[in-house]
């Protein structure tokens, strides 16, 4: 090892004897453990040592001159191979045939059917050297054995550790599914393919071929026969038992965080699931996807900001989406009947652990049901998605168990305020009396709000944080709900829903309002608070109020925040966990 050492320090570097002693103990004590140079070859170990050292004699510049020589290092190597007639990026596509998980699978498949029946080696009263010996004639007859009927397969992925030992290597290699070690020995792939491989670096993207088989530690593994460098990676990966630690840059740079951080890419795995399976369930219901504008000249259907732009062809300021509800409600009026969509929105709003300018957001709407129904559809399908994803209905929340497997709870939003506070809004009869109850538990209010403001506020400012287990709270006031249909025994409230579970909103549920005199007094009402400054009013929507005259049926909606879901299932913390792309505020601002 020491004649390896003075060999690399000769060839790259003049190192000084402190040095060269400093890294014959680093090697000694570090290359019994597996991780030891996993993401660094030879003459990049090297060359960090030979930084360390100018560190100490000259300060802090060392560790940019050792980042921009690697980086230099890098971009050589692939001059080296184009000017060898090897370059990697003339290379349009690669037969493979398996990933590692099929390989590993198959392979036990094959090992289970040629040495099933096969009897472990009896070692009991034998010495260790005898047991020892015992144990590798099995492990060499049992190689024979599954050698003679070789399984051949042909991967590709990105390599992420090597380990380079003489004439034979070990490096391992990631794909989409998993990773796998591959045995790469010069005499089975070629000496000037051995020389190349040598001089790769962690992060490049291989194509294999080979067979499988099991190492003497028990790894199912391949064994190269042919190896193409598909892709030269000319950036540094994080150091792969560090990962990428910088949240802020995982989120600027997941492609990095995917390859690195394998609790990351199962989040996102597990998203796409769940987006299917929510695909499946109402397609069982006879549920219709369509898609509807993004481009709106009235962005309506909630209380939010649109972003602003202009379209050029048209020479028309118009605005992004806040909403995908009100062609939805055109839709039905057309007689499509249930009708969903899955789709971004966008609302100029801050940004916090729960809310992304832009997000993904599902709405459906069903004719000839109300609310009430809209809840049987929202447990039913939250209850389906829990145990097709995460395989129960109970799952875990940054340590706490909810059971979506029990019956929700419903609770109206003023008995949720009794609950809590044990104030009885429904005794309430004036916007003043609201107002001098909300002075005196300091819920804070602006003087154009009335009562049914106030109680929203109330329930959000005590209720909220209290609801963990689902929950759905009913009956909200008609002041908030400019949409929805009014209960027939309460005029002033309406026939709506918002499903809580660990302290979130979830959903958010109508019968919705098909009386198209009583939308335009509501509109008005949404105009006037917007000339008051609520900068999140909606505003009169003609072409929807004409639709609503031709005759819309009864009909049931909900709207569903797919980042949120996907956050409760994956049991992430924050928004951007299960964004593959969030919004981030540019570096250079």
């Amino acid at each position: 090892m020491k004649h390896q050492v003075e060999s690399l320090s000769t060839k790259y570097f003049p190192f000084t004897e402190q040095t060269k002693t400093v890294f014959l103990v680093h090697v000694i004590l570090l290359k019994k453990d597996r991780k030891y140079l996993q993401n660094v070859d030879d003459q990049t170990a090297i060359w960090r040592m030979k930084m360390a050292e100018q560190n100490n004699q000259k300060g802090g510049q060392a560790k940019e001159q050792d980042i921009n020589q690697l980086l230099k290092v890098r971009r050589e190597k692939l001059a080296n191979l184009q000017e060898a007639g090897k370059d990697p990026f003339v290379i349009t596509k690669y037969d493979q045939t398996h990933h590692t998980t099929d390989a590993k699978a198959l392979y036990e498949e094959h090992e289970a059917k040629i040495l099933g029946d096969r009897k472990a080696p009896v070692t009991e009263g034998l010495s260790e050297e005898e047991a020892k010996e015992v144990i590798n004639n099995d492990y060499n007859e049992r190689r024979e054995i599954m050698d003679a009927q070789p399984l051949h397969v042909s991967i590709a992925g990105r390599m992420l550790f090597k380990r380079v030992m003489g004439k034979a290597s070990f490096c391992n290699i990631q794909d989409r599914d998993g990773r796998i070690q591959v045995y790469v020995a010069r005499d089975a792939i070629g000496e000037k393919s051995y020389a190349d491989f040598k001089k790769s670096d962690i992060g490049d993207i291989y194509g294999i071929k080979g067979y499988v088989f099991r190492t003497k530690t028990g790894e199912i593994s391949i064994h190269a026969e042919e190896m193409t460098l598909l892709s030269k990676s000319l950036q540094i990966l994080p150091a792969k038992f560090h990962g990428l630690t910088n949240t802020d840059m995982s989120y600027r740079q997941r492609y990095v965080d995917l390859i690195m951080n394998q609790e990351s890419k199962e989040v996102f795995i597990k998203r796409s699931r769940i987006i299917k399976e929510i695909r499946n369930f109402l397609a069982e219901r006879d549920f219709m996807e369509v898609e509807t504008p993004m481009l709106v000249s009235n962005a309506g259907g909630a209380a939010a900001r649109p972003f602003e732009t202009h379209y050029n062809a048209l020479d028309e300021d118009v605005k992004l989406r806040i909403s995908l509800e009100l062609y939805l409600k055109r839709l039905i009026v057309g007689g499509l009947e249930r009708v969903f969509e899955i789709g971004r929105v966008f609302r100029n709003e801050g940004v916090d652990t729960r809310h992304n300018p832009e997000f993904t957001l599902m709405e459906l709407y069903q004719a000839y049901t109300d609310y009430e129904g809209m809840m049987e559809l929202t447990e039913s399908m939250f209850r389906y998605l829990a145990e097709k994803v995460c395989g129960s209905t109970k799952i875990t929340y940054n340590g706490m168990e909810i059971d979506l497997g029990k019956p929700f709870e419903r609770l109206t939003m003023n008995d949720a305020i009794k609950k809590y506070t044990g104030i009885d809004f429904d005794t309430v009869t004036s916007d003043e009396e609201a107002k001098a109850l909300a002075k005196e538990k300091g819920v804070e209010f602006e003087e154009r709000h009335t009562k049914g403001d106030i109680i929203n506020l109330f329930f959000e400012e005590f209720c909220e944080e209290k609801l963990i287990q689902p929950t759905f709270i009913m009956d909200h006031p008609l002041a908030i709900s400019p949409l929805t249909k009014k209960k027939p025994s309460d005029p002033e409230k309406v026939e709506r829903f918002e499903l809580f579970i660990n302290t979130w909103e979830m959903c958010n549920a109508y019968s919705e309002l098909n009386d198209p005199i009583d939308q335009r007094e509501r509109f008005a009402q949404q105009d006037a608070n917007a000339a008051a400054g609520d900068d999140e009013a909606e505003h009169t929507d003609e072409d929807f109020l004409n639709a609503l005259e031709i005759g819309m049926p009864p009909t049931g909606g909900i709207g569903y925040g797919i980042d949120r879901l996907v956050m409760l299932l994956t049991d992430s913390q924050a928004i951007r966990d299960v964004l593959l792309f969030p919004t981030m505020k540019s570096l250079d601002k």
